[in-house]
This record gives structure tokens, C-alpha cells and sequence, in this order.
């Protein structure tokens, strides 16, 4: 016996009429849409090496809190996924609540960068701009929030350096990468990291949008654009669609050696786990982790499971160790609403009981 449709010949001509109606509202509403951009929150320039700079934000009120936060995001992206606009940034979250805010850009890395290595961005790059926030602020030790891969970087950094870490925060952090349900962790793992790095000098940022696009091939190359149809006639659910369009694929190239000690390192060899990441001559101990420690990790994370986040708290040594799960995914981390009312409250809450 067939199943009953649940349509009508009259049920998909309405639908189709609705749809062309939406179509034609879309002509109007793409002609009134200016260019958008990302980054809300006003913010200075303080310090550079190269074309990595240090920017501090700027609030509405100037901050009370008299340690520092440094932001320190992926290389992969642009780190203002985390003041993406006014009503999405976990950055102005943190201002209204009194923190001192700066963020760590990498800039886009071109030829002349192909040789960078791991240790130029932890211990050049990431320790440069924290000696220079300990010199600013007159603080012997500063707090550090590392996102993604930024975290993992955060992570080898107290390790290395822990007196100038007061307070290490990771979100969305990889810690074990050979986690079941790690579907980026089982690509690499079966990738010539040699030949690849030795072929192509850089990587470049569209094989890495390619890559992370295909983890989720129906959502991220169909799905979002069949339902940008629904919001056609909404001018600014048009240009937040377009904000966070034109982020995605404004990512930079990947220095060629710090990419390939990373996969070899971290992906392929598991070495937080397993011990060899070498940053330098120096070998990275996370039990050297003595300061106190936020794990933020999200539920339906499927760049960073949450498993591979919460193996942190079995290799630090401290004994202030705090874990907050967020019900959403990556990116939802810092864009939804639910975002904005619990992720820069959580932090806040947690520094300042740990104020000085």
C-alpha cells in the first residue's frame, strides 16, 4: 500500500507562488544592501612584529580590570569571528563587563613567510605581544584565551612560559586529535604532510574552506543557500548572511613549515597525549600547566569534539580546574544568541573571582 503525500497539486503551487514572491522582494532587498564588513568594536593598534599586530579594543567605559586579556585565534581564520558585528561579539560582551580586551592577528601570510615554524608564533609572535601587555600593564603575568588551534598554541605557551600566565582560558580547544568522532583528525591522518608542504611551499586558504566545507557537505554547500531564499525580503538578515559568507572564504594562506610540524605533531602523532611537540629545542609538558584553567568546549562541536577538548583537565597539574560546556556548535560559540548571554559572562565570572 502507498503512503499518503502530505502535499497537494494546491499546497506546491502556494509554496511556489511564495517562493517567487520571495525572489522578486530579493531583487530590492540586494540593491539596498551595502558592501558589509566584520569587526564592531573600535580598536588601536599597540604593538607588531611584521605583519602580526596586537589591537586593543576599545568600550563604551573604560575597562576595571587590571589584568589583561589577550585573545589568541587560528591561523586559519580571521580572528574577528569573535566581534563579528554589534549584537554578535563575544569581544564587546567582555568590554561591558569591565575586562581589558586585545586581540592577536596573524595577518596573511605570503611567500616570504614560507619557513615560519611553530616556534615563531608561540614563542615570537604569541610571547611578544604578552611580554608587551605584561610591560603595559605593569602585570607580571597576563590572561590568556586561546580559540581553535589559538589554543592549542595558548596551551604550549603556559607550558613553556607559565609565570606569565596568570589565567589560561581555552575555547573550542583540540587537545586529544584522535578522538572517534574527529572526522578532521582521520583525513590527516593518512596525508604525505611532506609532500604536500614540499608541493605547494604555503597552503593555500580555499584547499582549507574546501576541506572544512566538505566535513558538512549538505549543510555548508546546499542547505544554507536554499534557506537564504526565506530571508531575501529581510534586509538585515541579508546582510548578516553575507557577513558571515564573506568571513568564511576571507581566510589567509598557511605557512608552509608551521603547517606541516602541526599536522605532523599534533593531528598525526597526538602529542599532547603522547608527548614530541617540540617547540624549538624545548619539548611542550602540559603537567608544567600550574596556573588556574577554563576549558570551554561546544556540545555539537564537529570541527573539535568535545572529547578531544575535555582531555585537557587528565594533563594539567593544576588543581583550578574548571570545565563549561556550551549547547551549540563551533561557530555558534561566538555568533548565537545564546553566545552573547552565557560565553563572556562565564569568562568574566571565572577571572574575577580570580582577580588579583
Amino acid at each position: 500500500m502507498n503512503a499518503p503525500l502530505h502535499f497537494t497539486a494546491e499546497s506546491l503551487a502556494e509554496e511556489a507562488m511564495g517562493v517567487q514572491a520571495k525572489l522578486r522582494a530579493g531583487l530590492d532587498t540586494l540593491r539596498q544592501v551595502d558592501d558589509v564588513d566584520y569587526g564592531a568594536t573600535a580598536k588601536e593598534e599597540v604593538w607588531r612584529d611584521g605583519r602580526v599586530v596586537l589591537y586593543r579594543f576599545r568600550g563604551e567605559r573604560e575597562p576595571t580590570a587590571t589584568v589583561p586579556v589577550l585573545i589568541a585565534y587560528a591561523l586559519v581564520n580571521r580572528p574577528y569571528m569573535t566581534d563579528l558585528q554589534a549584537d554578535k561579539s563575544i569581544v564587546r560582551g567582555l568590554l561591558e563587563r569591565g575586562e581589558d580586551v586585545y586581540i592577536l592577528d596573524w595577518g596573511y601570510p605570503d611567500r616570504s613567510d614560507r619557513y615560519l615554524e611553530l616556534e615563531d608564533y608561540i614563542q615570537r609572535f604569541l610571547g611578544g605581544a604578552v611580554d608587551h601587555l605584561r610591560h603595559r600593564s605593569g602585570q607580571e603575568a597576563i590572561n590568556l584565551l586561546g580559540i581553535c588551534q589559538g589554543g592549542a598554541f595558548s596551551l604550549c605557551y603556559a607550558a613553556l612560559n607559565p609565570a606569565k600566565v596568570r589565567n589560561l582560558i581555552t575555547m573550542v580547544t583540540p587537545v586529544d586529535f584522535h578522538t572517534e568522532g574527529n572526522m578532521l583528525s582521520h583525513w590527516t591522518q593518512g596525508i604525505d604532510v611532506d609532500q604536500f608542504v614540499d608541493t605547494l611551499g604555503n597552503v593555500p586558504a580555499d584547499l582549507m574552506n574546501w576541506c572544512y566545507l566538505t566535513l558538512k557537505p549538505w549543510r555548508l554547500f546546499v542547505q544554507k543557500y536554499v534557506g537564504l531564499v526565506d530571508i531575501l525580503d529581510n534586509r538585515q538578515a541579508v546582510e548578516d548572511f553575507l557577513r558571515m559568507e564573506k568571513w568564511i572564504f576571507d581566510s589567509p594562506d598557511l605557512a608552509g613549515e608551521a603547517f606541516r610540524q602541526f599536522i605532523k605533531m599534533f593531528y598525526q602523532a597526538n602529542g599532547f597525549l603522547k608527548g614530541g611537540i617540540r617547540i624549538g629545542e624545548r619539548e611542550v609538558d602540559l603537567s608544567r600547566i600550574t596556573m588556574p584553567v577554563l576549558n570551554i568546549y561546544a556540545l555539537q562541536d564537529h570541527l573539535v569534539p568535545p572529547a578531544a577538548s575535555q582531555a585537557l583537565g587528565g594533563l594539567v597539574a593544576t588543581d583550578d580546574y574548571t570545565e563549561h560546556s556550551f549547547r551549540g556548535g563551533h561557530i555558534g560559540i561566538y555568533v548565537s544568541g545564546r553566545a552573547q548571554r552565557e560565553v563572556p559572562e562565564a569568562i568574566h565570572d571565572w577571572l574575577d573571582q580570580r582577580s588579583p
